[in-house]
């Protein structure tokens, strides 16, 4: 159906212009409904954050690149950095709820929370920088999915 493509400075302060521009992006498929649009909005605002956090370690001036292409069946949303990457399989572990160092636990919440609000969410990390694609499907798809 359509692509679109941001491009934004890494900075905080773009996080809500690439949520609205996700969120009408997907606006635009008349099934979705708003809790998927929110909840897209919020993997997407996670995978950006995180890639504002890289380019602020990496002191990369370059844009993080936000994709949205809406297909029949989806809409994938692409964020890409150039940041230094990570291992994806090697995520901090948050302490336990009973611990103390808990309440001052800021990291390690985003890519478990991208991974149960979009109906897929892959990372590819390295050196160049990682790229974050998370797939809401038509709840028409989701529903083949679930019979087939």
């Amino acid at each position: 159906m359509g692509e679109v493509q941001l491009e934004i400075p890494a900075r905080p302060e773009y996080l809500t212009l690439a949520r609205q521009v996700v969120a009408a992006a997907a606006a635009l498929e008349p099934t979705f409904a708003d809790e998927r649009i929110d909840d897209l909005r919020i993997a997407v605002s996670e995978a950006a954050t995180n890639a504002i956090e890289a380019h602020t370690d990496a002191a990369s001036d370059e844009r993080i690149v936000i994709r949205c292409n809406l297909a029949d069946d989806r809409i994938e949303v692409e964020v890409q950095d150039v940041g230094a990457g990570f291992d994806p399989g090697q995520t901090a572990a948050a302490p336990e709820a009973q611990h103390p160092d808990r309440l001052a636990w800021e990291h390690g919440l985003g890519i478990p929370l991208m991974r149960v609000l979009a109906d897929e969410a892959e990372i590819a990390s390295d050196d160049t920088g990682t790229a974050v694609r998370l797939v809401v499907y038509t709840p028409a798809e989701q529903r083949r999915r679930a019979d087939g």
